[in-house]
């Protein structure tokens, strides 16, 4: 199993576009018979959990059976998105980032799926690393949820060895998810585990019981194309579709 990450940033005329993208490729890929799981969301502004929406930023998050595929390209795309979505892309879009990724660790429910599978072997984790921790806020802790979220996000920002990080989410202010990406998975375990106001916050979830819903998963990083914010984050390089 692959997964793949698209951020795709419209220009500002595009917006409404935008929103039309959540209803009209939900066919594609429920057609696509490479796809076993999909989601289309919109972004925060300030790289994770995030109250206020960016309206110019989007993302679409994939998993699929292709498991050779080692490098991204232009017919990769147009072969796990299809010739509708990759064009629209073209027209809309202000920049289009991808990464390709593989998952090694993952334990937790989206929609009451293993999206990933359970994974909790000892898979090597060379180099840099992504996460994603996503979760569904039960209506009744969404105030102790927000007010909690500044502290964290603050932290994350100041993070040795955080490269890039998105907060990503399907339905505003209840279903969230930050993906991110670390130099190291010693990086990632030292804000995770020894940054005492996060560690705080994650006690907090459990014993307050927070979440209907939530997942964990971490995965190597195979390939990125494209750019964010006017760059790559793992390296110098873009794409035309």
């Amino acid at each position: 199993m692959q997964a793949t990450l698209t951020v795709i940033r419209y220009k500002k005329w595009a917006i409404p576009f935008a929103f039309m993208s959540m209803i009209f490729f939900r066919l594609p890929f429920l057609l696509n018979k490479k796809i076993n799981f999909f989601k289309l969301m919109g972004t925060g502004r300030n790289g994770t959990f995030d109250i206020m929406p960016d309206l110019n930023q989007w993302a679409i998050l994939t998993t699929s059976e292709i498991d050779n595929q080692t490098v991204i390209t232009k017919e990769y795309l147009v072969e796990l998105y299809g010739k509708f979505i990759v064009k629209w892309f073209s027209i809309f879009s202000k920049e289009v980032y991808v990464l390709l990724l593989k998952p090694i660790k993952s334990h937790g429910l989206w929609d009451k799926k293993e999206v990933f599978g359970h994974m909790d072997s000892n898979n090597v984790s060379k180099g840099q690393i992504a996460t994603l921790t996503r979760a569904t806020i039960r209506l009744s802790k969404l105030s102790a949820f927000w007010k909690n979220v500044p502290i964290v996000s603050n932290k994350m920002q100041q993070a040795k060895g955080l490269t890039f990080s998105i907060g990503i989410g399907e339905i505003p202010w209840i279903k969230q998810a930050t993906f991110s990406i670390w130099d190291s998975l010693e990086d990632m375990n030292q804000f995770a585990y020894k940054m005492k106001d996060h560690s705080e916050v994650i006690k907090k979830t459990r014993s307050e019981n927070w979440y209907a819903e939530d997942m964990f998963a971490r995965f190597n990083i195979i390939d990125s194309y494209g750019s964010v914010q006017g760059k790559n984050p793992l390296k110098n390089n873009s794409v035309t579709l």
